[in-house]
């Protein structure tokens, strides 16, 4: 079956850096984030740890609304979201820095003061594994290009990272399946993967239509957000996306997003006189609060208006 969006096979035992695979699968990967803002990953992930993920969703969200709609974090948009009346199917809840046990144990502890050990290192064994995802999206992109590894590397040293907990319930009567909004993500990447076998993630690809992720376990879906765009000078396109929701049943989804902590250059090698200069450098972190003012929804105008040149 021929797939709209690449599919790259991370359980290939021939997929190792440095090899003929590898320099295809490169290249592959930044070819699909310039044509749609996105990837495929198939990766096979351990059906335990998985349902103990799941099994945490269940936990999260059948707490109390005032529990959990308690601030977990000071910066935009990076904890609870959701009782949006015009996409009343949706709720979520931001992980800060899930990648430490102990802002694991935190985020536990704001949402069960009694302790929840199990929630807390299921979540956290988790997010080491998309965190590999975005790592490896960095490191072929950046290669792909030409880029000197020594800016992945300090790329990477300085990304933060956030775990989004999604629940999507199905429609009642009369309400619009619609459960998220076409957007495009304020993050560097957004790695989303679909827990629970429930379809509802589309994709907008190049040619305008919309493509509905088949909701495997397997899959990984590897997104770029406006920062990868702004990185790239532009030559990478922000992946827009929105949820449908046709189930009759609760949809899981987690969402990995990275976020650079330190001022976010371009690389020289992306500026040339077939790309000139279209962003200046980056201050991640204030585009999310100048998006929190202004709410300009469409992305290029939202970069242009923040850092265009």
């Amino acid at each position: 079956m021929a797939f709209p969006l690449p599919v790259v096979d991370f359980n290939d035992e021939n997929l190792k850096p440095g090899s003929e695979a590898w320099h295809s699968a490169c290249d592959v990967v930044r070819t699909a984030l310039e044509d749609h803002g996105c990837y495929i990953a198939r990766y096979q992930i351990d059906e335990e740890l998985r349902n103990y993920v799941v099994s945490a969703m269940d936990q999260l969200f059948e707490l109390p609304l005032e529990t959990r709609k308690q601030e977990t974090s000071d910066k935009p948009f990076h904890s609870y979201a959701g009782q949006f009346p015009l996409i009343p199917l949706y709720e979520s809840l931001g992980i800060e820095d899930p990648l430490t046990i102990s802002a694991c144990k935190k985020f536990e502890h704001i949402m069960w003061p009694q302790g929840n050990d199990r929630f807390s290192e299921s979540i956290h064994e988790y997010a080491k594994l998309l965190a590999e995802f975005d790592g490896l999206t960095k490191r072929m992109v950046i290669e792909s290009y030409g880029v000197d590894m020594k800016h992945c590397d300090s790329i990477i040293k300085s990304t933060n990272y956030l775990l989004r907990c999604f629940k999507y319930r199905a429609p009642q009567r009369d309400e619009s399946n619609l459960a998220l909004n076409p957007h495009t993500d304020l993050s560097f990447n957004s790695i989303m993967h679909q827990l629970n076998n429930v379809n509802g993630l589309e994709i907008k690809l190049k040619n305008g239509e919309w493509y509905n992720v088949d909701a495997s376990p397997s899959f990984i879906v590897v997104m770029a957000g406006d920062a990868f765009q702004c990185w790239s000078n532009g030559r990478i396109r922000s992946c827009e996306h929105r949820v449908t929701m046709n189930a009759k049943k609760i949809r899981y989804c987690m969402g990995f997003s990275s976020f650079c902590g330190e001022m976010m250059q371009i690389p020289k090698e992306l500026v040339d006189e077939k790309h000139p200069l279209r962003y200046k450098p980056l201050d991640h972190y204030g585009y999310l609060r100048f998006f929190e003012k202004e709410r300009i929804k469409e992305t290029n105008s939202r970069l242009n208006a923040y850092c265009g040149v």
